[in-house]
Order: C-alpha cells, then structure tokens, then sequence
C-alpha cells in the first residue's frame, strides 16, 4: 500500500483515468459495431465521421495504438464504400 500522500493522489488519479478511457474506448466500439449494421450509404457516410474522429481522439490519447485506429478506419472505409456498390 501508498505510504505517501502523492501516491495516493496518483491512485485516485490513474483509477479516475482508468474509468474514463474505458467509457471512451468502448462508447467507440459500440459506434463501430453500430456502423457495421447499416445498410443505409447515406447514414454510414455520417456515422463514419464520427467513428473516424473517435478513433483519432483515442489514437491521440494512447487509449489504443495509432496503428489500430488506421485500421480500423481503413476497413470502416471499405466497408462504407462497399455500400454504395451494394
């Protein structure tokens, strides 16, 4: 256990932390599997904006590695534009 009072501020902090990047890594995943169920181009098109700029904030954060926003990005992409041909 912490013996000093700024190991304990860390403690309350990390865990503060901790909670945080789980509720916006997977607020994230919901979107993507969100998207994944569309079918409308349109609204895929909308959706995918927003999963785009999550995924960065994540990326920027260090709350995922940089290489897994890319992608992830780049198959939302595809899958996206996989809709326009369907």
């Amino acid at each position: 256990m912490a013996n000093h009072k700024s190991a304990l501020k860390r403690i309350r902090a990390n865990n503060a932390k901790r909670l945080r990047n789980r509720y916006q890594a997977k607020t994230t995943r919901t979107f993507i599997k969100r998207l994944e169920n569309l079918t409308d181009q349109a609204e895929a098109q909308e959706l995918y904006k927003t999963v785009s700029s999550m995924l960065d904030r994540l990326a920027k954060k260090n709350i995922i590695h940089k290489r897994k926003a890319a992608n992830n990005k780049s198959r939302l992409a595809k899958l996206v534009n996989g809709l326009a041909a369907a």
